[in-house]
């Protein structure tokens, strides 16, 4: 039955995902189409450098990116906040539709009245978005790896891969969260309200804590710090990834305890 409900989370999203897919492909190639006309190009590479410090250390622009190359480009344009963002927003909404929504449609009581613990249900829908943010992620890997052989951005395939690792268990810290705030409240708007407002602080966090001494004993807790900024030039920060994937199995695991300890509303 676990498998039921893990194949249903699929099917009820699969068109959106399949929208999301071929729009971050679409991005993707076509930012990389832009790269030939700036590549090299020093003009373009002192201007990012006049921004202000926030500026650039908000988006990851330190002196070890250089936007005229195809790694500091993608890192710039792509790593350093719109993939990030892309995945989160589809993990958010994917979770949220998966407790909130379905119990502010009154479908909740329906999907649990399958003969399975409540919590093991809510197992099976924490996969199925983590096979979303999985799919996402392949998808993203695939254009940036034919953008990189159509337009020469020569993006390393590993940090590629080991970047867009950090970016999938962002999302699915996110994700898994909105699934455990629509297990305590059943309120498909906290679910999407709370974990924005996580992402959106701790992303000031992790960009500012350099410049704002007051915010650097808080960089702990931002996701986006431990996984760190501009993967391409500055290799994927590793140690960091198990310190955001066991925070997104905690969240999961919220998910499942509170779940079981709540009535659910009627419609």
């Amino acid at each position: 039955m676990v498998r039921e409900l893990f194949r249903r989370g699929l099917d009820d999203h699969r068109r959106a995902l399949a929208s999301w897919c071929a729009g971050i492909g679409a991005y993707a190639l076509m930012l990389a189409a832009i790269f030939p006309s700036v590549e090299g190009s020093a003009d373009f590479s002192k201007l990012v450098q006049s921004y202000p410090e926030a500026l650039k250390s908000l988006f990851g622009l330190t002196g070890s990116v250089n936007i005229g190359t195809g790694r500091g480009f993608v890192d710039t344009e792509l790593f350093s906040f719109m993939l990030p963002l892309f995945a989160i927003v589809l993990a958010i909404g994917s979770g949220a539709r998966t407790l909130a929504g379905e119990e502010d449609a009154g479908r909740l009581e329906l999907v649990l009245a399958y003969p399975v613990r409540r919590g093991a249900a809510v197992l099976g829908k924490g996969a199925a978005v983590a096979v979303e943010v999985a799919v996402f992620c392949a998808a993203s890997y695939a254009a940036l790896a034919l953008s990189s052989v159509a337009f020469g951005l020569d993006l390393p395939p590993g940090r590629l891969a080991g970047g867009l690792l950090g970016v999938g268990l962002l999302a699915l810290f996110h994700g898994w969260l909105a699934l455990a705030v629509g297990a305590a409240w059943p309120s498909r708007a906290l679910a999407i309200g709370v974990p924005a407002a996580v992402a959106a602080g701790t992303y000031l966090v992790g960009g500012l804590h350099d410049l704002a001494s007051w915010l650097d004993p808080l960089r702990f807790v931002s996701g986006f710090w431990w996984v760190g900024q501009a993967p391409l030039s500055n290799d994927p920060r590793w140690s960091g990834l198990p310190v955001v994937a066991l925070a997104a199995v905690a969240a999961l695991g919220a998910a499942a305890y509170l779940i079981e300890r709540r009535d659910l509303e009627t419609p």
